[in-house]
């Protein structure tokens, strides 16, 4: 199967997200700037999920550039991870709400870590139909990034519960790792 409707479908699944996060920037009824200062958490957890949203979309639009097509199970991996992207709206907006209370940081925390066990799995999927000597296996490698990013996860989640400030600290560590886009399947394909 062509694998350009699943990057197609893909990009307009992470256009809506984020999308459906900016909307749940309320704007204040009062006119001075101090009215601001409650909006802080939610912008907060708008800006780090936005940043997750586009490390997601940039490593997917990597990830099929080293692929020449897709199959069932690929299709079902990718529905997969858009699944927990999809719920990344609803835990930021709980998260912001909620000045980042150890309950919502946790659910944020899951989320994120399902998000990331989906997206190994997708690259997982990719690799078993293209072969394990294809530009994309030689590229992912042994995929310390993405295992290192699940034991992160893994970490905050036990200390989110006590303190969710160290498990937001902990969440924006696996971004900056990730934000700039990985460059070995680029580095691959350029051979």
């Amino acid at each position: 199967m062509n694998k350009g409707r699943v990057e197609a479908f893909s990009d307009g699944v992470i256009a809506i997200i984020i999308t459906i996060m900016v909307l749940e920037l309320k704007v204040p009824q009062a006119a001075d700037l101090a009215a601001l200062l409650p909006l802080v958490p939610v912008f907060l957890s708008y800006a780090l999920s936005f940043i997750y949203c586009g490390i997601y979309w940039n490593n997917h639009h990597h990830l099929f550039q080293a692929v020449k097509h897709v199959d069932g199970r690929v299709l079902w991996a990718n529905l997969h991870l858009l699944f927990w992207l999809s719920l990344i709206p609803f835990a930021t907006a709980w998260m912001g709400e909620n000045a980042f209370s150890a309950g919502p940081v946790v659910l944020y925390g899951v989320v994120l870590l399902l998000a990331a066990m989906a997206y190994f799995i997708l690259t997982r999927a990719l690799i078993a139909l293209h072969g394990k000597e294809s530009v994309l296996a030689i590229a992912i490698g042994r995929d310390r990034k993405g295992v290192l990013s699940l034991v992160i996860y893994l970490v905050a989640l036990c200390l989110a519960f006590v303190n969710a400030w160290i498990a937001c600290g902990l969440y924006m560590l696996v971004a900056i790792i990730w934000l700039i886009p990985d460059q070995r399947i680029e580095r691959t394909l350029s051979r």
